[in-house]
């Protein structure tokens, strides 16, 4: 999966670079175009997936009970009825 991200995003890079170097105008514009849709629409959601997978989301969210973390005060007990 690394290898395939890496190559997408040489790939794309590659292609918005020629797109700039073509002197005919659509003709270059599919090129950045198509290049900068892969990038964003196809090689960034994979490279998230890979390195989102295994982690908790709620590690990230800013809760109270992250605030006080950060903080260095203890968490706040819940009560149950």
């Amino acid at each position: 999966m690394k290898y395939l991200v890496t190559i997408l995003v040489l790939a794309s890079m590659a292609s918005i670079i020629y797109g700039f170097r073509l002197e005919e105008e659509p003709l270059a514009n599919k090129f950045i175009g198509g290049g900068t849709a892969v990038l964003f629409l196809v090689a960034m959601p994979l490279f998230l997936y890979k390195e989102g997978k295994g982690k908790k989301i709620n590690d990230y969210m800013l809760t109270e009970e992250n605030i006080r973390k950060m903080q260095g005060k203890e968490p706040k007990k819940t009560e149950k009825p």
